[in-house]
């Protein structure tokens, strides 16, 4: 990523002093390394660097249409992309999200413990900064750490993945945390299944408000608000959301054509929060951008209400038999049976199906399960052909630093030898 961006800084923390020492010389574009908590013996220390420079305003113009941001994809398909985000990027997210994201007040705690490389992250504490509210900010997403900051702190606003969710409710110090503090809590960036939603309003007794977004689309662009979290209907619950103030969204085939109210298609959008484009990467600017739409590669439907209902992603989708089955709707699926503490579904190379759909489980601690029964409780639930045909019984399930599952490292092994990734 240094060199993809052309970097001529790079601030290091005393942490990372012995990775950076040891690729140094491999950093074609850094002309100068800074090092964040001095001590070092090579590299100027922040405090000295910073009282190196002029404490004058440069005054140099800043054209709204200027990269702010250049923020990297989580890369869980492939390679990460530089997606550039602009300065009106970032002041139409702003605003926006304040006018919807709950009643913010003078006396909010924003907790901010997604990393900031990440768009939930670093999104969500410019929320807070715009409005000048108290801010938490956590280096790593430990959910230990979190229950305990929560009561201490008086925490009253905070986002998390739903993956994040999941963890703090299996921290047995759940039981005993005082949320009476907590207003808000925003989730987003992967679907979460009904049943996490559920246990999550229970346990945290305040407003729960989802959200669905990319890094190249400035964050949250949908919005379902705490009064769709009704658990007696289920199926909103499925929702993420209404498109937010100034976003256009439209769900289309492979043609580009627009798809009738319930039928699954590619997640299309237009707004002023789409990004400038990827750096360097003009080919992929154009998949991404055609025209004024950004294609954001999520397959999903609307309803009649405009609500949006995301699938999976598009280079997810398994397909078994000339059907097309998205993983995250077999995932919610399994995750209701009370044995189930994570799991993720991948697609995996058959003879006869092309591909047959396969989960991989984390069991909850203390419980037994038998990968046949997994199976009949899907088929009770969803079509037989989207039940999984195996079951692999795992520790634990390999995550990005942000909580999305990398299904990319799961179908490793199961297409290692095969020409291509799909059959």
């Amino acid at each position: 990523m240094v060199d993809d961006a052309g970097a001529d800084i790079l601030f290091v923390s005393a942490d990372f002093y012995p990775l950076v020492e040891k690729v140094a010389h491999d950093l074609n574009s850094v002309r100068r390394i800074i090092a964040l908590d001095g001590g070092h013996k090579t590299w100027t220390g922040y405090a000295e660097w910073l009282a190196g420079q002029p404490d004058l305003d440069p005054a140099i113009a800043v054209p709204r249409d200027h990269c702010a941001i250049q923020m990297y994809t989580s890369g869980t398909t492939g390679h990460p992309k530089g997606a550039q985000l602009s300065h009106a990027n970032l002041l139409t997210l702003l605003p926006g999200a304040l006018s919807q994201f709950g009643a913010w007040h003078d006396k909010d705690v924003n907790l901010v413990c997604m990393p900031l490389f990440h768009i939930g992250g670093s999104g969500w504490a410019l929320v807070g900064f715009h409005r000048g509210v108290e801010t938490v900010l956590m280096r790593d997403p430990d959910p230990a750490a979190i229950l305990r900051l929560i009561p201490e702190y008086r925490v009253t606003k905070a986002f998390m993945v739903p993956a994040l969710l999941l963890f703090l409710m299996q921290v047995p110090l759940c039981k005993t945390t005082d949320f009476s503090s907590l207003e808000l809590i925003a989730y987003g960036a992967s679907p979460a299944p009904i049943d996490l939603v559920r246990n999550a309003l229970r346990t945290f007794g305040c407003d729960l408000a989802q959200v669905y977004g990319l890094t190249e689309t400035t964050g949250a662009i949908t919005y379902l608000p705490p009064e769709d979290h009704d658990e007696k209907n289920a199926e909103r619950l499925k929702s993420c959301g209404k498109a937010m103030t100034g976003i256009e969204i439209r769900v289309v085939d492979a043609a580009g054509k627009d798809v009738a109210v319930g039928q699954v298609g590619e997640i299309i959008t237009r707004s002023p929060q789409n990004m400038l484009g990827y750096w360097n990467q003009p080919e992929a600017t154009r998949r991404a951008i055609r025209g004024i739409w950004f294609h954001t590669g999520d397959a999903g439907y609307l309803d009649a209400d405009s609500y949006i209902y995301i699938y999976d992603r598009v280079k997810d989708m398994i397909i078994s038999g000339g059907e097309n089955i998205y993983p995250a709707e077999v995932e919610s699926a399994l995750f209701s049976h009370p044995a189930v503490a994570d799991v993720a579904v991948i697609g995996v190379p058959d003879e006869t199906w092309g591909e047959a759909v396969k989960a991989m489980v984390v069991k909850k601690p203390g419980t037994n399960v038998t990968a046949d029964e997994l199976i009949g409780f899907a088929r009770e639930r969803i079509a037989h052909y989207k039940a999984p045909r195996s079951i692999d019984f795992v520790d634990t399930l390999p995550r990005t630093p942000t909580g999305k599952i990398l299904k990319r490292e799961l179908r490793k092994p199961f297409w290692a030898g095969q020409e291509r990734q799909v059959h």
